[in-house]
């Protein structure tokens, strides 16, 4: 059997050392609990038009999918990728779905949320509170296709929530039918206009075992994409963020790495930011024995590190209230001079004053003097 040179570099070694140039990832099967492969399942990234899974079942749930949807001219004035659709076109909602889904069509997602709430606004707050129905804790949407720029930024998902939307979606058969899809061909209701929409998915001709789901690029975002892979029974779900690489090779190799493993590599499992496998609800992986003694070491020395900052505090406040209390003293001290100043100028006053009386009784005795003087 022939491997791929990632798989054949994998099973001479027990590790990988150069884990792929991916913000985020997770390899996971579906039903399962634990994660095969994961890098920074939490960390918040633009999920670009990943978004459009969310949009696109709330729209398969609402069991209007059969309904003809009138194309505004608000959802056509939207950025590329487009379907083309024109105001006033009627298109079922099932239909939209696909452009959505298929091509990643904005103004097919944009239809989808005026058609169903009325407006995008009111579509967004179904949006999150679906989102927060499933379990996403950590993300927030801003528009129903996945821009992330101008009066739509902060459009933002993690990779541990993108797996949680997508084991959702997946339960779905009518999302799981037209999530294989390769290509979109319906026609307009009106004037049977045909529409043939290709898939963005290289994936699905690079890969045998793919089937689907979805892709996603902005500049902000980069090179995003939920996949799904099945070969032997063995049903694999991977949620790849911001890969600074060629997106289908990576996935093709990562998938046949999870199907040819025995157990998860250790190596596959990192976090460079916080923990999210408590949110996630699934185990992840630990290292063997070595590799614990290792991590206990280095807890150890972290506990020893945070130990001397903690003295090093206590000595600070300590410090600091030896400072304050000779400042309380120095207070009280000049206190007491003023106060001392302050009776020696009152004693100096009264002296005065019996100073000036002296004199005053002085005069009235000389006085006195001179005239029995002049008298005689």
């Amino acid at each position: 059997m022939i491997y791929p040179l990632s798989v054949q570099a994998h099973l001479r070694d027990d590790s990988l050392h150069s884990l792929p140039p991916i913000n985020s990832y997770i390899v996971k099967e579906v039903g399962s609990s634990t994660l095969l492969m994961a890098k920074d399942v939490d960390r918040p990234v633009s999920p670009a038009s990943l978004t459009k899974i969310l949009t696109c079942t709330i729209a398969i749930e609402s069991g209007r999918l059969q309904q003809e949807v009138l194309i505004t001219p608000e959802s056509t004035m939207v950025e590329p990728s487009k379907a083309g659709f024109k105001p006033g076109e009627k298109i079922k909602l099932l239909d939209l779905v696909k452009a959505a889904m298929v091509n990643s069509s904005n103004d097919a997602a944009f239809a989808i949320a005026i058609f169903l709430s009325g407006n995008v606004d009111s579509f967004v707050v179904a949006m999150n509170s679906k989102a927060k129905m499933i379990g996403m804790k950590n993300s927030r949407f801003t528009n129903p296709a996945g821009f992330d720029k101008g009066i739509y930024a902060g459009n933002t998902s993690t990779a541990g929530d993108l797996l949680r939307l997508t084991e959702y979606a997946v339960k779905n058969p009518v999302f799981n039918e037209i999530a294989r899809l390769d290509k979109a061909v319906f026609t307009e209701e009106t004037t049977h206009k045909l529409y043939s929409l290709k898939t963005h998915n290289k994936l699905l001709d690079k890969y045998p075992y793919a089937v689907g789901i979805k892709t996603g690029y902005t500049t902000k975002a980069g090179a995003c994409l939920i996949a799904r892979a099945i070969k032997n029974n063995k049903d694999l779900l991977l949620v790849m963020l911001n890969a600074k690489t060629d997106r289908w090779n990576v996935a093709a190799n990562m998938f046949d790495t999870a199907f040819l493993a025995n157990k998860p590599d250790p190596a596959w499992i990192v976090q460079t930011s916080r923990d999210d496998s408590a949110r996630a609800g699934v185990h992840v992986i630990r290292e063997q024995s070595k590799t614990n003694t290792l991590s206990s070491v280095k807890a150890g020395k972290r506990k020893y590190r945070l130990s001397k900052v903690k003295l090093r505090s206590r000595r600070n406040v300590l410090a600091l209230s030896k400072t304050a209390r000779k400042s309380k003293h120095h207070a009280l001290a000049i206190s007491n001079s003023r106060n001392k100043v302050k009776r020696n100028a009152h004693a100096l006053t009264t002296t005065i004053r019996k100073s000036k009386k002296h004199e005053l009784a002085s005069t009235k005795q000389s006085r006195k003097t001179k005239k029995k003087v002049t008298i005689s």
